[in-house]
């Protein structure tokens, strides 16, 4: 099993948002949270790294009969603690911290975060406010993530408009990510020492894993009679059906134009069809594995098929991972691709797979889908029986086995496309 070293570093650290809160509230958090805030969060890193060299410095000179180091510790342990009785008072009362971040961002790719700080109410009004510098400073990042810079430089916060500062990270894992508040502080005079900090609201990132590059699937789509169709679905070339009349509206084909009732009403009238053949597709992911790098490729090639098939004119309409059914209605212009990833960035190892249990679970779906994709991690009887359960009801069902080889060909971002004979690479388009 490959050890992450990663999460080793974080193992004291609460991981997500709500065990980050449960510590804050406890009697704990909230001794220790304040004491730490007030010394070393007020500390920029050039005061950080004064205070390492004066603990050197203390430990050096701890024979004061010996040695006259007790003075330069002293001198030093004078500057710091000077510094952190000016910052004190420089408290930014009226300035406002904002965050803009994407919603989403795939694992692996940088994310920049800008941060507008911005002067208001009556500090914004008075031009006589002292200007001090403003430093931003970031969250502690999960195990995960890394920033990509160094801390941005300081800026000045005037009363024309905010002033932009702008962060880099990257993270390496799927998931959705709770960072703490960014936050923003006058700088005392030194550079040493900060002032009362402000902070901005948390922010929300879904990490979504990657897309495969799926050029061609290894089966022919075929469309379902839909009774009433699907509402709101954009039409394509299949046969219609006549559902009414309506009165004209500036872009209408002319050749639906119905004569007779323009000529019965006096006002131009067109007909209006409904399409009642859809290809709605169903695809499983199978998460009962304990290889994590092929559980990754797995869920890229989910989200490349999906991409592949909403591409089209079909409607992806379920999305089962392991033993959760998640109704989607993705394609034809009802939906994103972000609908899915935002799911898939979330999937975890899923119990043993069972066919009889996962099949009374999407027994309520099947007689709305044309077509069902299995993307299965091992070969066995289980998987067998899912797809006979499903072929048995009449709806085409094709498995995509996820081995070693279709493993390392997702890792290697190649083009992938089905052919009769099995899978086909073609390594001359790569994805970007």
């Amino acid at each position: 099993m490959k050890i992450d070293f990663a999460r080793l570093n974080h193992i004291l650290i609460p991981k997500g948002k709500e065990e980050r809160d449960r510590f804050r509230d406890s009697r704990l958090g909230r001794i220790l949270i304040p004491l730490v805030s007030i010394f070393w969060g007020s500390l920029t890193d050039e005061g950080r790294s004064l205070v390492l060299v004066t603990f050197i410095v203390g430990a050096v000179s701890i024979d004061v009969r010996n040695t006259a180091g007790y003075v330069f510790f002293s001198v030093l342990a004078g500057v710091i603690g000077g510094s952190l009785a000016a910052a004190f008072r420089l408290r930014v009362r009226e300035m406002t911290i904002t965050v803009d971040a994407p919603r989403r961002v795939t694992v692996g790719e940088p994310v920049t975060f800008t941060i507008a700080c911005a002067r208001a109410g009556a500090e914004a009004a008075t031009a006589s406010t002292p200007q001090h510098p403003v430093r931003v400073r970031g969250p502690f990042l999960p195990w995960d993530g890394a920033w990509l810079d160094e801390a941005p430089a300081e800026v000045i916060v005037g009363d024309r408009g905010p002033a932009l500062s702008k962060m880099r990270a990257k993270f390496v894992a799927r998931g959705l990510h709770h960072l703490d508040a960014f936050t923003a502080a006058a700088v005392a005079p030194g550079g040493l020492a900060c002032g009362p900090r402000r902070s901005s609201d948390a922010v929300k990132l879904h990490v979504v894993p990657r897309v495969a590059n799926v050029a061609r699937l290894p089966f022919t789509i075929a469309a379902r009679h839909q009774p009433g169709g699907v509402a709101l679905a954009s039409k394509s070339g299949e046969a219609m059906d006549l559902l009414g009349v309506r009165p004209y509206r500036p872009g209408d084909p002319v050749r639906d134009l119905h004569a007779r009732s323009w000529a019965r009403t006096g006002i131009p009238v067109v007909r209006e069809y409904q399409q009642e053949y859809f290809t709605r597709v169903g695809v499983v992911l199978d998460t009962d594995v304990e290889d994590s790098d092929r559980l990754e490729a797995a869920i890229e090639l989910a989200a490349g098929v999906i991409a592949h098939l909403s591409r089209g004119e079909a409607l992806v309409d379920v999305l089962v991972v392991g033993d959760t059914v998640h109704e989607l209605t993705l394609g034809r212009s009802l939906g994103t691709l972000d609908q899915a990833l935002e799911l898939l960035a979330t999937v975890e190892r899923g119990p043993t797979l069972a066919a009889p249990q996962l099949l009374g679970r999407l027994e309520p779906y099947l007689g709305r889908l044309s077509t069902v994709v299995v993307i299965a991690l091992a070969e066995g009887a289980e998987r067998t029986a899912l797809q006979r359960g499903i072929t048995g009801r009449g709806i085409a069902c094709t498995t995509l086995l996820v081995d070693d080889e279709l493993t390392k060909k997702i890792n290697e971002r190649t083009e992938l496309a089905w052919t009769n004979a099995g899978i086909a690479s073609m390594p001359a388009k790569r994805a970007s």
